[in-house]
């Protein structure tokens, strides 16, 4: 049978039962008008049904139990009273969005909390940051690059040339990459308990916020919320530089060392001076990029608009006649 069929149907059989139901109900309000002369004396309401202690206990008792189950969620949200379980899932749900944050859709920002607020996280979350970064496309990509430019410039020349050459610097170029970040961002925060994230200002002056950012080189979060020197980071740096020489050439440009150490870990630290720079502006730079395409689009579709009300109308052409 068809809606429209089901439709009829209904009306049909509700239509008696509704006008039944309306002619009761204006019989028994004419009943009660004429039942009701003036100057007679008013009846008294009848009383309330009485109900058993233990009905009206249960009745009482019904709002409050639904105000409590109303406001538990609100109390799950507070973080005062969430338990370490709902914590430990908050903090998971925040890294999840951070591992997905990338520069251009192409850099990796895994490390960046853009909004400077978020929990705590846990050793194991560390480690799995510095792996989610360390195996990443883009440093295979980046290692390459910068194996090719060591090339073109003969630096290292213990490295030689062709391709043997270019296999060890890549290697070295990755190694580095790989080693300041195991001890940076995972080893040494999870015995100093530090956070290896970095914190983004995202408001005030560009000048305040690019010494905030500078800054950050030299101290860091605690697991505590508190700021402390970044021992993780400095010491992380020249750890891998320290390990590097294993696999850098000591001949002929002497890259062993005391002094190759120093400046290769202080180099590495130079280094993330910038990407702190870039993880605190990028977002701005992003959305004032976002907001010129908007504007020019907008643009766009205004002269469109203008042209197609300015240009006249084609003539109508008529239809030749049918022979």
């Amino acid at each position: 049978m068809t809606k429209l069929g089901l439709c009829l149907l209904a009306s049909l059989t509700l239509a008696p039962a509704l006008s039944r139901d309306l002619s009761a109900q204006q019989l028994t309000a004419s009943v009660t008008e004429t039942a009701t002369l003036p100057g007679a004396p008013a009846l008294p309401d009848a009383p309330a049904p009485q109900l058993p202690d233990d009905q009206s206990s249960s009745s009482q008792s019904a709002p409050a139990q639904t105000t409590q189950q109303t406001t538990t969620p609100d109390a799950a949200a507070d973080p005062q009273t969430e338990t370490p379980e709902q914590r430990k899932a908050r903090a998971a749900e925040q890294l999840k969005a951070e591992e997905s944050q990338r520069m251009a859709g192409i850099v990796p920002n895994f490390m960046a909390v853009n909004n400077g607020k978020a929990l705590p996280i846990t050793p194991a979350q560390k480690f799995q940051l510095f792996f989610k970064g360390a195996f990443d496309s883009y440093q295979f990509v980046l290692a390459g690059i910068d194996a090719g430019i060591g090339q073109a410039e003969d630096s290292d020349r213990g490295y030689n040339q062709g391709l043997k050459g270019f296999a060890r610097r890549y290697g070295a170029n990755y190694g580095d990459n790989f080693d300041g970040n195991l001890w940076g961002n995972a080893i040494l925060p999870s015995l100093l308990r530090q956070d290896p994230r970095y914190f983004r200002l995202g408001h005030g002056p560009i000048l305040h916020r690019a010494l905030y950012s500078i800054s950050t080189t030299f101290r860091t979060r605690g697991d505590s919320g508190n700021w402390q020197p970044a021992y993780s980071n400095i010491l992380g740096n020249l750890i891998g530089a320290a390990i590097s020489n294993v696999y850098y050439p000591n001949y002929p440009d002497d890259e062993r060392g005391l002094y190759p150490t120093l400046r290769r870990g202080l180099s590495v630290t130079y280094q993330g001076t910038i990407g702190g720079l870039l993880e605190e502006f990028y977002p701005d730079i992003s959305d004032k990029y976002k907001q010129h395409r908007a504007r020019v689009h907008a643009r766009q579709a205004a002269a469109e608009g203008a042209r197609y009300a300015q240009d006249p109308a084609p003539p109508a052409t008529a239809a030749a006649p049918k022979e």
